[in-house]
């Protein structure tokens, strides 16, 4: 309680004080309209059809992105942790693909895939990979030897060592790496549904908004749905954390 109590001061302290600097006149209210404003207009889009429908759209491909991102990277991850062969025969080839920005991938994408969900969704997976895949390996780097050699002893093999073994210990990184990969994956939507376009997603309606006249109250409105979706995932996903590994020291400790 006393740190929801913090939390939510800090929140109302933040919208004093952007309340208080949108009506100062240092910046035109039409650049940066006050929370007020906002709101209210936020609460009008709770109730627009057009406006719910892309914040579904965009919900729906950041689930499918991360189901998708953890089916790959999760084995990924355990081959390259567990064979070393493979994962410096790989090395390379990963560590030049992981620095590239997939925003930076978007007019490959387009020309490959369309103006569609596939392309956002595609380019959700490549950024939100990374995350579990090197959770995931690292994870392995601090198997306990000990365990891997008792399991070996009562006969497991290298499958059964691997899944019995290996993967639960990793199991906390793993689940580290998938609250990472899944605000990545967010952010990763969102920026391609608003340099991209599509047919629907919050990006797309902030690009619509901000186009023409230039509504910023319903560019920060939709901006503040993409922050609280956002928000909601990292804490549902670190809630759940610590009550499936409550066994292991990094459950307890937030990121």
């Amino acid at each position: 309680m006393r740190a929801l109590t913090r939390g939510l001061l800090g929140v109302v302290g933040f919208l004093l004080v952007w309340e208080a600097f949108g009506r100062s006149g240092a910046v035109p209210v039409d650049y940066l309209p006050p929370p007020s404003v906002v709101g209210g207009e936020l609460i009008r889009l709770l109730g627009d059809k057009a406006f719910l429908r892309d914040v579904v759209a965009t919900v729906l491909a950041l689930l499918i992105a991360v189901g998708v991102s953890i089916a790959i990277a999760v084995p990924a991850g355990l081959v390259l942790g567990s064979v070393p062969a493979v994962r410096h025969a790989t090395h390379a080839v990963i560590e030049f693909l992981r620095p590239i920005p997939s925003v930076a991938l978007i007019p490959l994408a387009i020309v490959i895939l369309g103006i569609g969900p596939e392309t956002k969704i595609t380019l959700a997976v490549y950024a939100s990979v990374w995350p579990i895949l090197f959770n995931t390996m690292y994870a392995l780097d601090e198997l306990d030897s000990l365990l891997v050699d008792t399991a070996k002893v009562f006969g497991a093999g290298r499958l059964r060592v691997l899944f019995s073994v290996a993967l639960p210990s990793a199991l906390p990184f793993v689940l580290t790496g998938i609250r990472l990969a899944a605000t990545t994956s967010l952010v990763v939507l969102v920026s391609v549904e608003l340099l991209a376009g599509g047919e629907r997603g919050i990006g797309l309606f902030i690009m619509d908004a901000r186009s023409g006249p230039g509504r910023m109250d319903l560019v920060l409105a939709g901006t503040v749905v993409a922050g609280v979706l956002g928000y909601l995932l990292n804490d549902g996903l670190e809630r759940a954390q610590r009550r499936w590994v409550a066994w292991s020291p990094a459950a307890g400790r937030r990121s």
